[in-house]
């Protein structure tokens, strides 16, 4: 029989497997296959999409679509490397320490409900931030918003979620890869839908010394696991854009042509933590309805110091009624200390003041209706990001998409949390510069 742990890296052995389950003939399989599959039941559902080869890289990058398995095969690659192939110390790595206990551990396809055997479920430490398995691996628990985290720690693989939405991709990525010590092939599986962020430019044109795999899957690969009618709910939305391509083909984009904004000026300005700030403001663009299907409200919190600009935060939301938008707002303001709301007023006119008043704004709420279409209120806006005079906080990766697909062909739906960003940006910088907006 094959060692065992080469078998999940076997897509021959895989695909005998699930003949085997589909013509219930086991006569060509070795004996207790049976055994090894109730086991690992991975074996037989894995696409070979999903997997990696054997040998031959170091880092594995897995980009795939929303919904196309990316979480499954990690945490069955990471388990199967625990419990088979000799690891001892991995590491967890997502965007946040919410991000990887609600989903690289405790979500549907997490590392505990993925063990088919309930006894043998890993027990998550929260105390410690240890996950531990029943033969005493262990797998360690870290946020990409804290690289120095990683310092110290040594391990052999390593799982990282969700890496074009790490606030510090390429720091938490390099301090990882110096821990990554241990035994004779330390590796480690990047599983993301696609960004056009440093870090992923970096790892797809990785040289063969630096030993990159890239692996691709889109949505509709993994079409039996999900809910009937997303796909065709999604196709019809979305079409042939880019932001499909992107989020459901799991294809890396650049921008596009045409887009106002670019991310390169968006990453070159980009900061930890900001100055002590002059002023703080709240932007809200209000949606025209309210419900589900209806647009973002967009909540942007900014600040200024010494002329350049600060995007604080993005608190925007869809789906809200208009006093659960209100409050949203007025808890962002709250927070950030701002000194008043602007909110655009074209379509809900006094109303909107009297909403963001009802919510207990504490602080004054100034209207303002546009004069000029959404592209041109937002072309000023794009000059001070060339001139390096906007500073985004962090990674707003909403936001950021948002606005790096504004302007370009195939654009649909509401630029709802850039015209809050336009807004927000206008009043610290621009107020007064220019014909493109009254004041109510």
């Amino acid at each position: 029989m094959r060692e065992k742990g080469d078998q999940l890296m076997d897509p021959v052995f895989r695909r005998e497997v699930r003949h085997a389950y589909e013509t219930r003939d086991w006569s060509g399989l070795p004996p207790k296959t049976g055994e090894l599959v109730a086991e690992n039941p991975w074996l037989r559902l894995a696409r070979d999409t999903q997997v990696p080869p054997r040998a031959g890289w170091r880092t594995c990058l897995f980009m795939g679509g929303r919904g196309a398995g990316k979480t499954r095969a990690g945490a069955e690659w990471l388990r199967w490397s625990l419990l088979h192939s000799r690891k001892r110390r991995a590491a967890l790595v997502g965007p946040a320490l919410h991000d990887v206990r609600e989903v690289m551990i405790d979500g549907p396809s997490g590392l505990k409900w993925i063990e088919p055997r309930q006894d043998y479920r890993p027990v998550y430490h929260a105390s410690r931030r240890i996950l531990s398995f029943d033969n005493g691996a262990e797998a360690h628990v870290f946020s990409a918003e804290d690289p120095d985290s990683l310092r110290g720690p040594q391990f052999d693989v390593a799982w990282c979620d969700e890496i074009a939405a790490w606030a510090k991709g390429e720091t938490v990525w390099d301090t990882l890869q110096m821990g990554l010590r241990l035994g004779q092939a330390p590796r480690c599986f990047a599983s993301t839908t696609p960004r056009a962020v440093d870090l992923m430019r970096r790892l797809l044109s990785a040289d063969t010394a630096e030993a990159v795999h890239v692996m691709r899957a889109g949505t509709e690969e993994n079409a039996e696991n999900l809910s009937p009618g997303f796909l065709s709910a999604m196709k019809a939305a979305y079409g042939d854009s880019q932001l499909a391509r992107q989020e459901l083909n799991g294809e890396f984009m650049e921008d596009p042509e045409g887009a106002l904004f670019r991310r390169g000026m968006i990453d070159g300005a980009r900061v930890d933590a900001p100055p002590m700030m002059e002023d703080v403001i709240i932007a809200v663009d209000p949606p025209a309805t309210s419900g589900p299907a209806a647009d973002a409200c967009g909540i942007i919190a900014a600040g200024v110091r010494s002329g350049h600009a600060y995007v604080l935060a993005d608190a925007s939301a869809p789906g809200l009624k208009p006093l659960d938008w209100a409050r949203r707002a007025v808890a962002v303001c709250r927070e950030t200390g701002a000194r008043e709301i602007i909110a655009e007023a074209n379509q809900g006119g006094e109303m909107v003041r009297q909403i963001l008043e009802s919510a207990g704004a504490g602080v004054p709420v100034r209207l303002v209706h546009a004069r000029l279409g959404k592209r041109a209120r937002a072309a000023p806006v794009a000059a001070l990001y060339a001139q390096g005079r906007v500073s985004h906080v962090g990674l707003l990766p909403t936001l950021e998409d948002q606005m790096c697909r504004f302007g370009a062909e195939g654009f649909r739906g509401s630029p709802d949390r850039l015209d809050a960003l336009v807004w927000a940006v206008w009043a610290l910088v621009l107020e007064g510069a220019g014909p493109w907006v009254r004041a109510l």
